[in-house]
């Protein structure tokens, strides 16, 4: 997906619920803060969104531009209408959020998830496809060990599961390191 596929995305979302402001939170946030992240970010074909101040619309989203749909059909994206449960997410993401906004959105805000709030998200859902997700955003630095480190405690986890979180991320660190990247610290 690229950054002006989001944007129909936003504006289609806007039109199908009559709201102004979404939330972006699946990997397709990533170009709310890198407008042209190299390919491996831009793979995925859905954008998980959300309307901002009444996600129960999302339903509508799902239906009317989600996958199989007619929108899917002609433009080869659709999106995932999605709730604010479905990303587990760092304390105070909402102040690291990046703003999707112009003539391609029809002026509605697409809010898309901080590289860092991503990460940690991805990194908490530890399915394969996050794994690889997180471990080319370290490989493209695009986030450091240290600030996924620094931030991971303020994830609303228990302590075992933060326990486990940072040791995953720390060997997914080592892996790329033990293949020939330069990972730093940070």
């Amino acid at each position: 997906m690229t950054r002006e596929e989001l944007e129909h995305i936003i504006r289609a979302s806007g039109d199908i619920t009559d709201q102004y402001e979404f939330v972006i939170v699946g990997s397709q946030a990533i170009l709310g803060s890198v407008p042209n992240p190299e390919a491996v970010f831009t793979v995925s074909m859905e954008a998980d969104i959300y309307p901002k101040d009444a996600p129960e619309l999302a339903e509508k989203i799902d239906g009317a531009i989600g996958e199989g749909s007619q929108f899917h059909d002609t433009y080869g994206y659709y999106a995932q209408g999605v709730g604010p449960e479905t990303a587990t997410l760092p304390k105070d993401w909402q102040s690291r959020v990046h703003k999707v906004q112009g003539r391609n959105t029809n002026q509605r805000i697409g809010y898309c998830l901080d590289v860092i709030d991503l990460f940690l998200s991805k990194a908490t859902a530890n399915r394969e496809k996050d794994r690889e997700f997180c471990a080319a955003l370290l490989e493209h630095r695009y986030i450091t060990l240290a600030q996924a480190l620094d931030l991971a405690p303020s994830m609303p986890l228990e302590r075992a599961e933060l326990r486990a979180l940072r040791a995953r991320i720390r060997r997914w660190a080592k892996a790329l390191r033990d293949a020939g990247q330069v990972i730093p610290d940070v």
